[in-house]
C-alpha cells in the first residue's frame, strides 16, 4: 500500500472578478448597488495530478514559482481538500509547510511546541519527554520562554522544523523552508532527514535546490500550471525542468 497515493487531483480556487475589472469591496458594494453583477472565476492551481509514494520513499516537487508546488503539498497534507480526486495517506504526517504556520505569535516558544505537539497527535506526555531534545534540535534555550514574535525567520525554521521531526511522524512534507536557515542548520536538517529515510519514513520535499532534488530524492515531480509535466528518476526530471527553462529564457530573450 502506497505511503501517499493522489487520484486525478484537481484544485481550484474561487475568486470573484467584476466586469467593470474593479475588485475593491467600495466597487463592489458600488455595482451591486447600481444593478451591476459580478461572476465567479477560478484559479486552477493542480489539474488531474497522479502519482504514488512508496513507504520509505522520497518524493522531490520542483517547477517555476506559480506551478502548484506549495498546493500539491498542501493538499497531501490535509490542509487542503481537492476540488476533485482523492488524496489517500498511510500513517501520521507531520508539515513544514511555511514559517510560523500554527506558531501563535504572542506565546513563548515552550508553549508553542505544547500547542503543536497536540495538534500533531502527541499527548502531554509525550510532549514533555521529548521537549529537551526538541529545544536542543532548534538551539532556542536561550529563547524558548520568549514570544516567538520576537524570533527570527531562522528561529521560527529551526522550531518548526524541530517539532515536525520529533513528533516521529510516519510522512514528512516540507516546503522550501530551509532555504532560510544557516548552513549549519541546514546541513542538519538534511542529516535528520536521512536519519529519516534510514528508518523508512516517507518524506516529501519542494524547493528550487536542483542538487539536492538529484542526489538526495527517490524520484521527483515536475508541476508547470498545475500540471504533471515530467515524473520519474530524478536527474531525468530536473534535466526536463533545466530544458524547459533554457527554451523559455531563449524564447524571452
Amino acid at each position: 500500500m502506497p505511503a501517499v497515493a493522489l487520484e486525478h487531483v484537481s484544485k481550484y480556487f474561487r475568486k470573484v472578478v467584476l466586469r467593470n475589472g474593479y475588485t475593491t469591496f467600495k466597487s463592489s458594494l458600488t455595482c451591486l448597488l447600481t444593478g451591476g453583477s459580478a461572476r465567479p472565476e477560478y484559479v486552477e492551481a493542480l489539474r488531474d495530478v497522479s502519482l504514488s509514494i512508496p513507504p520509505g520513499g522520497t518524493l522531490g516537487i520542483i517547477g517555476p514559482n506559480g506551478s502548484g508546488k506549495s498546493t500539491l503539498i498542501r493538499v497531501i497534507a490535509g490542509i487542503y481538500r481537492p476540488t476533485s480526486g482523492r488524496v489517500t495517506i498511510a500513517g501520521r504526517a507531520a508539515a513544514l509547510i511555511e514559517l510560523g504556520a500554527g506558531f501563535h505569535p504572542e506565546f513563548s516558544g515552550r508553549e508553542n511546541i505544547y500547542i503543536n505537539g497536540i495538534i500533531l497527535g502527541l499527548s502531554k506526555k509525550e510532549i514533555r519527554r521529548r521537549f529537551d531534545e526538541i529545544v536542543h534540535f532548534a538551539g532556542l534555550e536561550a529563547f524558548i520562554d520568549s514570544p516567538v514574535r520576537t524570533y527570527s525567520s531562522g528561529m521560527y525554521m529551526r522550531l518548526g522544523f524541530s517539532v515536525a521531526v520529533h513528533v516521529d511522524p510516519d510522512i514528512l512534507l516540507v516546503d522550501e523552508v530551509l532555504a532560510v536557515g544557516d548552513e549549519a542548520f541546514v546541513r542538519r536538517c538534511l542529516e535528520k532527514m536521512d536519519e529519516f529515510k534510514r528508518d523508512g519514513k516517507t518524506i516529501v520535499v519542494t524547493g528550487h535546490d536542483l542538487q539536492l532534488v538529484e542526489r538526495w530524492c527517490d524520484a521527483a515531480i515536475l508541476l508547470e500550471e498545475g500540471r504533471v509535466a515530467a515524473y520519474g528518476f530524478p536527474p531525468d526530471v530536473v534535466a526536463t525542468y533545466r530544458g524547459s527553462m533554457a527554451a523559455e529564457e531563449a524564447y524571452s530573450g
